[in-house]
């Protein structure tokens, strides 16, 4: 006999939605298939044999993050196949910084309710995010919950699982005064800060559509883009030179995230003139009267990774990182001291 309960789908879950939203999300899943996959999704557990061979000291590293507010945009908007994208992203982003590679992720979404093709919207762009990260979506749970949230909003959260060689992680521990400071440009505000940016547009199902001359999309637009991901490009700069620290600028902007990168007795000296600040950040500057120093404490303002390499290879992490499409900058360099971050 096929699954179904009255009384539950009465009480407000259809446990047949959860059916359909699982056969409709089966081709995106698929997308993410990577060696090593042994279980489709379906299962009580989603099952991967991970690769040793060539590593002296294997270690996993995990990391774990949501979307926060930026989803409202998303129920705004009635655009649901991207904010994946950046639930994926706040996670594979974090455990590149110790050079792991991401080997598998899963989700968890909180609607209330299950409407089968939304859910699956949703799952495109978390199959989307691992896809562009190179690791396999092995499962993932759906949960309505009604009365706990509205029936039209959800949330999205999830974990991954990487892998790095433990002679091969990158921990900070070679840094000193001299190194220099490597930007990669971010895609936008990516998923930080936006208690904030709402606040600032006072977003609503109005100024969501409002264009500004500084931006060449709607605001909307601008600010839904997805959280880049950068774990193809510092996977490739590791082969090539010796990456001592890398930070992801997430929330908390460069005040907050860059010591984390950074040893005891070194600060980091940031050539202000250089961060390519975005015109989204200028605008949210300008419109909310928000000081600089709060500006940069609370968004990436245009630059989403930092990795740290010695003087000498500069150059060649340069090239490196256009070779794999990152329009990188040099932002300043190593210093002696315990300032954290000092603008010049």
């Amino acid at each position: 006999m096929k699954s179904f309960s009255e009384s539950y789908k009465e009480a407000g879950v259809d446990i047949t939605a959860g059916y359909k939203s699982v056969e409709l999300m089966k081709k995106h899943v698929a997308r993410t298939n990577i060696p090593g996959v042994v279980s489709g999704i379906g299962g009580f557990g989603g099952l991967f044999a991970p690769d040793f061979k060539g590593m002296e000291e294997p270690l996993l590293v995990s990391g774990t993050d949501g979307v926060g507010t930026k989803i409202k945009l998303a129920f705004l908007m009635d655009k649901h196949n991207t904010i994946g994208i950046d639930s994926v992203a706040m996670c594979v982003n974090d455990v590149i910084c110790c050079g792991a590679k991401p080997l598998f992720f899963l989700d968890y979404i909180a609607i209330g309710k299950n409407i089968p093709e939304k859910v699956a919207s949703i799952v495109e762009g978390i199959a989307e995010g691992c896809v562009q990260s190179e690791c396999a979506l092995v499962g993932g749970e759906t949960a309505e919950h009604p009365g706990l949230m509205p029936v039209d909003e959800y949330d999205v959260a999830g974990f991954t699982v990487g892998i790095v060689d433990k002679p091969k992680m990158i921990d900070g521990s070679k840094l000193k005064a001299g190194d220099v400071l490597i930007g990669l440009r971010s895609s936008g505000v990516h998923s930080n800060g936006f208690s904030l940016v709402r606040k600032i547009f006072d977003i609503n199902e109005e100024t969501i559509n409002n264009t500004y001359p500084e931006l060449d999309k709607t605001l909307g637009e601008t600010l839904l883009t997805p959280t880049k991901i950068y774990v193809k490009p510092i996977l490739a700069l590791m082969k090539e030179v010796e990456v001592k620290a890398v930070s992801h600028i997430t929330g908390g902007g460069f005040y907050e995230n860059i010591p984390r990168m950074l040893k005891e007795g070194l600060s980091a000296e940031i050539i202000k003139d250089a961060v390519p600040v975005l015109p989204i950040f200028k605008l949210m500057q300008r419109v909310g009267d928000i000081s600089e120093h709060d500006m940069f404490n609370t968004f990436n303002m245009g630059v989403g990774m930092i990795v740290a390499v010695s003087a000498e290879e500069a150059d060649k992490a340069l090239r490196v990182l256009k070779e794999n499409g990152e329009d990188a900058v040099i932002l300043g360099n190593v210093i002696e001291g315990d300032e954290g971050v000092v603008f010049k």
